[in-house]
């Protein structure tokens, strides 16, 4: 099964509906496992929404930071409980 981190790297591209069929059933696959990464998707879709019906062509540089350290996070380990 694929990490989190191909999850959310391959995320644009899953939602554009341009990956290989077997790449897309593997993200399926993990989405339906991970609430994690789901979460992401709904959240991807909503930002998708909102950029589409803006005029605004950049995504703001603080927001894209933000991701960057989200997806830079998802491979950190995790603490133990």
């Amino acid at each position: 099964m694929i990490r989190c981190r191909e999850v959310v790297e391959r995320l644009w591209t899953y939602l554009d509906g341009d990956l290989e069929e077997a790449d897309r059933l593997a993200i399926e696959e993990h989405l339906r496992l991970c609430v994690r990464c789901c979460g992401e998707t709904a959240f991807a879709k909503e930002i998708r929404n909102t950029l589409a019906t803006r005029s605004r062509p950049k995504m703001p540089d603080d927001v894209q930071r933000l991701l960057e350290q989200f997806i830079e996070g998802l491979d950190a380990p995790k603490p133990n409980t």
